[in-house]
């Protein structure tokens, strides 16, 4: 009896979902339309069922065919890391790095890092996604995540980078027009900036050595961008409290006047966050083992 191979078709099949045509997906594969297109039906008659819509105009997935093709999405880059790691020559971390991090992060230190991180490694290229959303790794293709607050998800793996303080702080021409507040609940009588992005809800936490005090808040101007919203700040709007990664350099400045400094905002940690269910490339590790190095080495990433 025959062994059919359960691996025949499927790149065929990937390919020419991808591009939506034959032979867009056959040039794709360095086969001839012809090819694939066998292996394609090869496949449909092994499963039992159409897998694509074809007309002489149009190509497009069965029901059945997107879900087999969601399902199969990541087995390439499965395929791709398995190799490379069974590869016993394999000492300098090469390919794509698939990056999602907070817009606010990048701005102020992940993008300089990233170009010294690729001028040290040839072989590798980034790819980086700015947003302050929650991804889903696996899901959306995602090697590794920067994040501001702890991963709790059971399959990724976390490793911490630091963590930075949150600082309340205006510029000194507002403090001297509206007051500057001595002690939080002073804050209700000010106009007030807020991160949304920080996921703290509608009041900001202070720390006094065992007191701890939570302050409602009933912001002038909320934004998801802390980047702005230090703009904002800048132009002597509020008072606000944001992470010394984006702040900290205009407090040393002169820029902005730190408030009520007895007291402590709550630190924002920092992760790199990757999936554990899949062999860990080496261009994962030596991307995370670079950006542990630099964090390590920057007073705004490391609260006291």
């Amino acid at each position: 009896m025959k062994t059919v191979d359960p691996l025949h078709g499927l790149a065929a099949f990937l390919a020419v979902a991808e591009h939506q045509s034959f032979t867009t997906g056959a040039l794709a594969l360095g086969l001839t339309r012809a090819t694939v297109s066998a292996q394609v039906a090869d496949l449909e008659a092994r499963l039992g069922v159409r897998l694509l819509h074809r007309s002489t105009r149009s190509l497009r997935l069965t029901p059945a065919g997107q879900a087999y093709r969601d399902r199969l999405a990541d087995l390439p880059g499965r395929l791709d890391e398995a190799e490379r790691a069974a590869r016993a020559e394999q000492t300098t971390p090469e390919g794509r790095l698939r990056v999602t991090a907070p817009p606010d992060l990048a701005k102020r230190f992940l993008v300089p890092w990233v170009a010294e991180f690729l001028a040290g490694h040839p072989g590798i290229s980034i790819a980086m996604e700015l947003s302050n959303a929650p991804r889903n790794l696996i899901e959306s293709h995602f090697d590794l995540a920067i994040r501001g607050t702890l991963a709790v998800e059971d399959n990724l793996v976390t490793r911490a980078l630091g963590q930075s303080r949150l600082i309340t702080c205006a510029r000194s021409d507002y403090l001297a027009r509206r007051g500057n507040p001595a002690a939080p609940m002073d804050l209700a009588d000010h106009d007030l900036l807020h991160f949304s992005a920080l996921r703290q809800g509608r009041s900001w936490s202070y720390l006094r050595g065992e007191e701890r005090v939570e302050v409602p808040i009933s912001p002038r101007l909320e934004l998801s961008d802390g980047w702005a919203l230090r703009v904002a700040a800048l132009e002597g709007a509020g008072i606000v409290q944001l992470p010394a990664f984006i702040v900290g350099h205009d407090v040393r400045a002169g820029r902005l006047e730190p408030i009520l400094t007895e007291w402590r905002g709550r630190p924002v940690p920092l992760h790199a966050v990757y999936p554990d269910n899949r062999l860990i490339a080496l261009r994962v590790r030596a991307f995370v083992a670079f950006l542990a190095a630099k964090a390590k080495a920057e007073i705004d990433l490391q609260a006291d």
